[in-house]
């Protein structure tokens, strides 16, 4: 998570995410077929579609992580995964990715030396996941969810430029889940970008855009009004499948 010079700051006026062309095959099948899109600084765009559908391959992609087979991914101005991107993107996998035999605190405070982020930002973020009253539990006595908030909170407390974040609400409660909405609101309003997969169709109206995936194409990447007034839905799961069985009778969205 470190990088080996200083990185020059991205210009607020070029999108924060530029892939043009972008094809990658996983296991022999294609994972992924000429998908192009932008995204802009300072948002929040939502990566939704169902399983399998290419949302983490397509992250993996813009974290520099993904063998691709052609196309260009520009992250921050510079090509997804130079290493003086490392300091300047959050991810947090599916799969929790922290240190089992310490503490939330410590788990957090490691990352937070890394960014050169002090004690102050270590708990305000272990507030902001909702875990200050468990900050001193070692992280292998907690669940499933609380781990995954923990891999949020590692992410965050360096405040990078763009976070990307894989199904980040899975398995918390509506409430929680309601308040990491906000948090992530006001992240976008001090600069930051983020980018939020999920399957969970509801979470749509959360994001300023949407980026629709099925069997590895984009359908759509519209905000969530503009996607109801194509549709003539007005919910958004009825609005989706409209534009699967368009694509499946050939015609565009």
């Amino acid at each position: 998570m470190t990088g080996t010079s200083e990185p020059s700051a991205a210009d607020p006026l070029a999108p924060a995410v530029e892939i043009h062309g972008l094809n990658v095959r996983r296991g022999g099948a294609p994972a992924l077929r000429d998908v192009s899109l932008s995204i802009p600084h300072g948002s929040i765009t939502g990566l939704l579609g169902p399983s399998g559908c290419g949302k983490t391959t397509l992250m993996r992609c813009i974290v520099g992580t993904q063998i691709i087979e052609s196309g260009e991914v520009t992250v921050l101005g510079q090509s997804a995964g130079s290493a003086s991107l490392r300091r300047r993107i959050g991810y947090v996998t599916q799969d929790p990715s922290v240190y089992l035999d310490i503490t939330i605190r410590d788990n957090v405070r490691y990352f937070a030396s890394l960014y050169g982020r002090g004690n102050d930002a270590v708990a305000e973020t272990i507030d902001a996941v909702g875990l200050s009253s468990h900050a001193h539990h070692t992280a292998g006595d907690l669940s499933g969810g609380q781990l995954s908030r923990v891999s949020l909170a590692c992410a965050l407390v360096g405040r990078p430029e763009l976070l990307v974040l894989d199904e980040p609400t899975v398995g918390l409660d509506p409430v929680l889940r309601a308040e990491l909405w906000g948090h992530f609101a006001s992240l976008a309003a001090s600069g930051t970008t983020l980018l939020v997969s999920s399957h969970v169709m509801d979470e749509a109206d959360h994001c300023e855009n949407l980026l629709l995936l099925r069997e590895g194409r984009l359908l759509a990447h519209v905000p969530p009004d503009d996607l109801r007034r194509r549709t003539g839905r007005s919910n958004l799961e009825e609005a989706f499948l409209v534009l699967i069985r368009d694509q499946q009778v050939g015609v565009q969205p």
